[in-house]
């Protein structure tokens, strides 16, 4: 987590409900395992963005942040590879709708860049589910401005994590559990 300029579920979330003055997340929405050391979404990871997400629906998925300056490429604009690195987590949390323990590894990811990402401002992530066919899913993962506007997007081929199953206790005991808000 990198102080102030961390955002993981903005105001303008539909999601959330001011009560009181505290931030509440609807009751549509589950939020998703984070591990300890994932870049993206690792909560013990000083070093990574700290996202967290949502499952919104049984295929959708989505996320909020803003990134830190210290993330950017040219000034102002954030690496392009921290926004693979973005749809590629969001295109595999898609897969994992009701499925938090089946792990999946990208095969393959194809992402279209089409305008230059802000530092510093809330984003949303978003990713879908398109299918599944026994070992391979694929999905889609989009990234958007503050205004709606599709920043860059990416279409995903995951595969099953050899070795499967694994035991939630022992996940659990790695790391891999749902944080409180």
């Amino acid at each position: 987590m990198v102080g102030k300029e961390k955002l993981l579920l903005s105001d303008m979330d539909d999601g959330i409900m001011e009560d009181s003055g505290t931030e509440t997340r609807s009751s549509i929405e589950n939020k998703q395992p984070n591990s300890a050391n994932c870049f993206v979404c690792g909560r013990e990871n000083t070093n990574g963005l700290g996202l967290s997400f949502y499952e919104v629906g049984p295929d959708e998925v989505t996320a909020e942040v803003v990134i830190p300056s210290h993330f950017e490429g040219y000034p102002g604009i954030v690496h392009g590879g921290i926004v693979a690195a973005m749809l590629d987590e969001i295109a595999g949390r898609a897969v994992l709708i009701g499925e938090h323990e089946h792990f999946r590894l990208t095969a393959k990811l194809e992402i279209r860049y089409r305008k230059p990402v802000p530092s510093g401002e809330p984003l949303r992530l978003r990713g879908i589910v398109e299918r599944r066919k026994g070992r391979i899913a694929f999905a889609h993962a989009e990234l958007n401005l503050p205004d709606g506007t599709l920043a860059a997007e990416a279409h995903a081929m995951l595969t099953d994590l050899p070795g499967l199953p694994v035991d939630r206790d022992e996940l659990e005991s790695l790391g891999w559990k749902v944080d409180p808000d």
